[in-house]
């Protein structure tokens, strides 16, 4: 009975809450949220590289101060705002979260945490725990990753206390792409090293800005040979690695390149 007394106490009396103006505050914090989710992405991914990695990691942060600011607004409004009062409800709100849920106020926290370190941001590339995919919206509880075969996962920032997050650019337009060759040892290195340079810089989707590398590696089989490259945008990967394994593959038969055997290559792995 005490413990239901002091909720009772916490709030004003029914006739003193002005309900009109509280849904006024939700209809219009709901209005902002649909404003932060919907149309900011689709305004940014129009914008340069740089102003639009702004814009999306803002979006996440704007969400956060809307429903601060529109439980504040609530809280002022049912609940009579003295210290005996703001103890009590953070008591009562710590008890629950406490035994209620721990996983959830976890992630909750992890999510804040994010906005400061920013380890994704929308429009992101990451990894986690096998999921590879852009990230498409921060929510507070969880990210919505989707992968290239278009499906949505969903995982929560919890996960940022235990499992490494792999982001392939940063914020940025820079994601490295690498497209594999795997030769038999008999060939001119120099040259195919030469020929497989020109094929990453004449691609239609390659950034120029950044650097192409052929890197080299002498194995049992034959050698690996790996182009190291960056689109010029992070969606553009999948098509920019097709681009340069088709035409690699082209143009080092036409300098009479024999290629490893998938048998050779498998027993090497």
């Amino acid at each position: 009975m005490e413990f239901q007394d002091t909720i009772i106490s916490v709030f004003r009396e029914a006739g003193d809450i002005a309900l009109f103006r509280v849904a006024a505050i939700i209809v219009l914090a709901w209005a902002a949220l649909l404003v932060d989710q919907k149309v900011l992405p689709t305004i940014a991914r129009k914008l340069p590289g740089r102003i639009r990695a702004y814009v999306l990691s803002a979006i996440p942060l704007i969400r956060l101060i809307v429903l601060i600011v529109a439980a504040l607004l609530i809280v002022r409004r049912i609940i009579d705002p003295t210290l005996e009062n703001m103890v009590a409800l953070l008591g009562i709100v710590g008890v629950g979260l406490g035994f209620a849920v721990k996983d959830y106020a976890s992630s909750l926290i992890a999510g804040t945490v994010s906005l400061y370190e920013n380890p994704y941001r929308p429009g992101d590339w990451v990894t986690i725990e096998g999921a590879y995919g852009e990230v498409q919206n921060i929510n507070l509880r969880s990210i919505d990753i989707l992968t290239p075969d278009d499906t949505h996962v969903i995982i929560p920032h919890g996960k940022l206390w235990t499992t490494p997050i792999f982001n392939a650019n940063m914020g940025t337009n820079k994601l490295q792409c690498v497209a594999h060759f795997y030769l038999r040892p008999d060939h001119d290195g120099v040259a195919v090293r030469r020929r497989l340079n020109d094929v990453a810089l004449s691609s239609p989707y390659v950034q120029l800005t950044s650097p192409v590398t052929v890197v080299a590696v002498e194995t049992k089989w034959g050698t690996h040979y790996r182009i190291r490259a960056y689109p010029i945008e992070p969606q553009q990967q999948f098509a920019f690695v097709t681009d340069l394994t088709e035409r690699g593959k082209a143009s080092l038969v036409g300098l009479g390149v024999e290629f490893a055997t998938a048998a050779a290559v498998a027993d090497e792995r």
